[in-house]
């Protein structure tokens, strides 16, 4: 079992990351929350990660906190909530949020998440609220054909559509949200970061 990794930033694509650690590029996913916790490419980094082992693929993911792996872990083991979903669910609310909107019983905010409907709203309620009691709350997306059939660098917003769907956002509402952002001079992170706020509710 792979827990933590230490090593420096390769690449950084959401929902994609990769780390080399002594000569092994290790590829992750991970929640929009660890994107915004990291440096650049280059930088030395340590992750907390999780291993999803199924019969026809080995997945990693790594975060930003001990808190953050947790919460991930404690969401998939909830019914009809998967690996896909719980990243979605930590890339759009804060680990403090999510606490907060189970204690208060918010499904309002809940269902503003992507691929978060009412009754999976309830669900998380009922099974998270015994599971967060006493909790210490202290790859690469791919060129993108032009008109004239020649493939051109992704931009910052083709990579934020890219890593929005990653996330479980349906077309429509990615565009929605995109719409929403003054992209002009923002990387990739920072047009996710304003689109996901735009997401929520107030």
């Amino acid at each position: 079992m792979i827990g933590r990794l230490r090593g420096v930033l390769l690449d950084k694509r959401p929902p994609w990351l990769v780390v080399d650690v002594n000569g092994v590029g290790y590829e992750l996913e991970a929640p929009m929350s660890t994107f915004y916790a990291l440096g650049q490419k280059g930088d030395k980094v340590e992750l907390y990660t999780h291993l999803a082992v199924r019969e026809d693929a080995l997945n990693l993911f790594g975060f930003a906190s001990e808190t953050e792996r947790w919460l991930f872990r404690s969401l998939i083991r909830v019914n009809k909530v998967g690996a896909r979903l719980a990243l979605g669910i930590l890339s759009g609310m804060s680990v403090e949020g999510f606490t907060h909107c189970v204690s208060s019983n918010d499904v309002d905010a809940l269902v503003k998440l992507p691929g978060v409907g009412r009754k999976t709203a309830e669900r998380l309620l009922v099974e998270m609220r015994d599971r967060l009691d006493g909790v210490d709350m202290a790859g690469a997306t791919p060129a993108v054909a032009t008109g004239d059939g020649v493939a051109r660098p992704p931009t910052p917003v083709d990579e934020a559509q890219g890593a929005l769907l990653a996330l479980g956002y349906k077309p429509a509402e990615v565009r929605r949200l995109l719409d929403k952002v003054d992209s002009e001079g923002l990387d990739s992170e920072q047009i996710i970061r304003q689109a996901l706020r735009a997401a929520m509710p107030g």
